[in-house]
């Protein structure tokens, strides 16, 4: 297992997590933990005793972007991306190492910019109740563009769009987050986030890995395509199980009135 610095990479059973750990400066996110998230998602996505990957944040914060701190003294700044970002060659998200495993994005306190890459990025989002989102990007002199065009996927369009031009100057509260689509669930006590992620996670590693890795090819290319090329796809996705054990496994498990037995998706 590799160690890491700017993030911790735990596992409690079949739940693997990857929390955001540099609480001094809000989990800010600088150039080593760009690199230790693209690492440590495929450690997570490679590792067959995880089934289900939950990430949240250290602290006070899930994730506030960028660390502005490093950009505007390290000489470098915002330049040292501009060829990946260009070429859109990004790997910080599990979207975009394109991790096959269902992902729980479980936001803890503050989400702010960069943040909402992991909210648009992951499969499934809650929230602690004192959670808050918010873009400040337009109020620093920057665009924001890729993470809230992901957003813009899952929820009504107004609302991303007034989340991008508002900027730092209001904030959306985990309760209006739940009635516009962008979280599904809000846990109450706060504390109890970390619990109500790991039982959630734990209900979702019960489920048959090859079916959920097809099923989560079909639902993310629905977003990129119409509906007739998606349900084609999806089809593709669907045939692909026929023939796998868990398929066989799985009607088995539910007549004999037991735990079904999978084998690991790459098998």
């Amino acid at each position: 297992m590799t160690t890491y610095e700017t993030i911790k990479v735990e596992r409690d059973g079949p739940v693997g997590w990857l929390v955001n750990n540099r609480p001094e400066v809000l989990n800010a996110m600088n150039n080593a933990m760009r690199e230790e998230l693209a690492d440590a998602w495929l450690e997570l996505d490679r590792d067959p005793a995880v089934r289900v990957i939950v990430q949240t944040g250290e602290g006070r914060a899930f994730q506030t972007g960028a660390d502005l701190n490093e950009i505007t003294t390290d000489g470098v700044g915002m330049e040292r991306y501009q060829d990946s970002v260009i070429d859109f060659d990004l790997h910080f998200t599990s979207w975009h190492q394109n991790v096959a495993k269902p992902v729980v994005a479980a936001v803890n306190g503050l989400c702010a910019g960069g943040g909402l890459h992991f909210v648009a990025d992951a499969d499934i989002v809650i929230a602690a109740s004192d959670a808050t989102f918010f873009d400040p990007h337009v109020s620093v002199g920057q665009v924001t563009a890729i993470e809230v065009i992901g957003l813009a996927k899952k929820m009504p369009f107004e609302a991303v769009m007034r989340l991008a031009l508002v900027g730092a100057h209001e904030r959306m509260t985990a309760q209006r987050a739940y009635e516009l689509g962008m979280i599904s669930q809000i846990v109450d006590p706060p504390e109890k986030l970390r619990e109500a992620a790991q039982e959630l996670a734990e209900k979702i590693a019960r489920n048959s890995p090859a079916a959920m890795a097809a099923t989560k090819k079909s639902l993310w290319a629905a977003l990129e395509l119409g509906l007739t090329d998606a349900c084609r796809i999806g089809s593709q996705h669907l045939v692909s199980m026929w023939g796998h054990p868990d398929q066989t496994e799985g009607p088995l498990a539910f007549v004999e009135k037991r735990a079904p037995r999978w084998v690991d998706r790459t098998s």
